[in-house]
């Protein structure tokens, strides 16, 4: 399977890899563009390689996808807002650096206005917050889905959190205006459909949270639905044999 590094930044941590469908294309197929996002806490003990398997798989499908790294907490430049806007950067990257790295063959048959997004754990906080920022739509794409597994959805409720904490730099009482602002529960509406995908045995981030998240967004106007999956925690999403990546493979529709 071909991969390809492609640098959406200066900074070490502001690459990704491309992945081109594994056994190419008919004439006739519509490529989805698929980004991912990991998860880890914020923290530098994770890397885009905890998504490398998921992201081989997905592109087995039939997908281009995207697998994205970025500036984590410890990191020059990393924390918020830093590595929110990594993010928002390597998104727009869709428009230049990514479409450059594949093929014009494969190229032709890509959607650009059928972008999935998917984020684990903290990369589901970012992929949240990042396509409400954009609107849904960079330059020359549009964002129609976010799959926010497992994801941390509200920082305020979750403020207490090291993780959090860490992230943000500072308690929630002496800045809770960033902790709303990064916080995926207070975004604006936007157009593309979030699923909270959840593990029903999850004991990192509990289903509850996404069942709030979906309450909340919703009543506010958002397009948004919880999907929980019976008998599995917080990792089985990176694990490409598990129930919580079939079930992401079906809602991609791939």
């Amino acid at each position: 399977m071909q991969r390809t590094k492609v640098e959406y930044g200066t900074a070490p941590s502001q690459f990704g890899h491309v992945y081109l469908p594994a056994d190419g294309i008919g004439p006739t197929d519509v490529v989805r563009p698929v980004v991912l996002i990991h998860g880890g806490y914020w923290s530098t003990e994770f890397a885009l390689t905890i998504e490398t398997a998921i992201a081989r798989l997905i592109a087995g499908r039939g997908c281009v996808v995207w697998n994205i790294e970025y500036r984590r907490v410890g990191e020059d430049g990393g924390g918020w807002p830093g590595t929110g806007r990594d993010v928002l950067a390597a998104l727009r990257a869709l428009d230049g650096p990514v479409r450059d790295a594949i093929p014009g063959e494969i190229a032709a048959q890509v959607d650009w206005d059928a972008v999935a997004v998917v984020g684990h754990s903290a990369g589901g906080q970012l992929a949240v917050w990042a396509v409400a920022q954009l609107g849904a739509h960079t330059a020359g794409t549009t964002i129609t889905q976010v799959i926010a597994q497992s994801a941390a959805l509200d920082l305020e409720a979750g403020a207490d959190r090291p993780s959090i904490r860490g992230l943000m730099g500072r308690p929630a009482d002496e800045i809770p205006h960033r902790y709303r602002e990064a916080s995926p529960v207070c975004q604006e509406p936007f157009d593309a459909h979030v699923v909270a995908l959840h593990g029903e045995l999850d004991t990192a981030i509990p289903v509850e949270a996404s069942r709030r998240y979906v309450q909340t967004v919703t009543a506010a106007g958002q397009s948004a639905e919880l999907v929980v999956v019976p008998g599995e925690g917080h990792d089985a999403f990176v694990d490409p044999r598990s129930a919580s990546t079939r079930r992401t493979i079906r809602l991609l529709g791939v």
